[in-house]
């Protein structure tokens, strides 16, 4: 990670999928994220306008997408599709976009929704949200640890 130190402020992170996307939102200060929203999306393309939307109401200064790799380390189809993404976020919102690894930030997100609530019905992007919050809250730390 050779990238500039992050501008202060709010930070949006996407948990890429060719169905839904999570959106989590989190503060470069304290280095913390929360789940946000989950955007419906056609073969991996989100509504662009909601996107907007939320960079209007949150005014960010910078973007994050998950990167998912295959458990051999490996890139998948996901993982260039997820590239695919974050360079549209770049093109059309002209703000600086970071990639961050997220292998198996689902599969952590699944694990404490189900120590919160055993059996409670959950909706779909409630795993896809989460899973954003980890990959941001990820993000940080990497930084953090780096500079």
């Amino acid at each position: 990670m050779n990238e500039p130190q992050p501008a202060q402020g709010t930070v949006l992170a996407f948990d890429f999928g060719m169905r839904r996307i999570g959106v989590a939102v989190g503060e470069t200060l304290t280095g913390s994220a929360r789940p946000l929203t989950t955007l419906g999306c056609r073969n991996g393309a989100p509504d662009w306008s909601v996107v907007a939307d939320l960079i209007r109401e949150w005014r960010p200064v910078r973007l994050v997408v998950g990167l998912p790799r295959r458990l051999d380390g490996e890139e998948s189809d996901l993982t260039r599709a997820a590239r695919r993404f974050a360079n549209r976020l770049s093109g059309r919102f002209d703000l600086p976009v970071s990639t961050a690894e997220e292998q198996l930030s689902s599969v952590e997100a699944e694990r404490i929704l189900a120590e919160r609530g055993a059996g409670r019905r959950r909706d779909k992007g409630e795993v896809d949200r989460l899973a954003a919050a980890i990959i941001l809250e990820s993000y940080f730390s990497e930084r953090a640890h780096h500079d």
